[in-house]
């Protein structure tokens, strides 16, 4: 029953991902595609979480935390950009 939840779980989850990445494609504005790339990075960490419950592996617990660390570095680098419209502000103050 147990592998029957998260062979579901997994499905629902990839079906997810993949409305995303039509939001990601199609969006009407770009804090929505944004949006939609850190839900995807979100689902990614999602998925291989149950991947790693499915095989009863301990292996990608080092995956999924250099996925959010990457998904949340690229939330704030495009925030950043939205905001300001630059990642990396070159003026000093001399």
């Amino acid at each position: 029953m147990f592998d029957i939840i998260l062979h579901v779980s997994l499905l629902l989850v990839a079906i997810s991902t993949s409305l995303y990445i039509y939001r990601l494609i199609k969006g009407p504005s770009t804090p929505d595609r944004v949006i939609a790339l850190d839900a995807i990075g979100i689902n990614l960490v999602a998925i291989t979480a149950i991947i790693s419950i499915v095989l009863k592996s301990s292996a990608f617990v080092e995956v999924i935390l250099l996925i959010g660390i990457l998904a949340f570095i690229g939330t704030v680098a495009f925030s950043k950009f939205l905001e300001k419209g630059e990642i990396i502000e070159n003026d000093r103050n001399q």
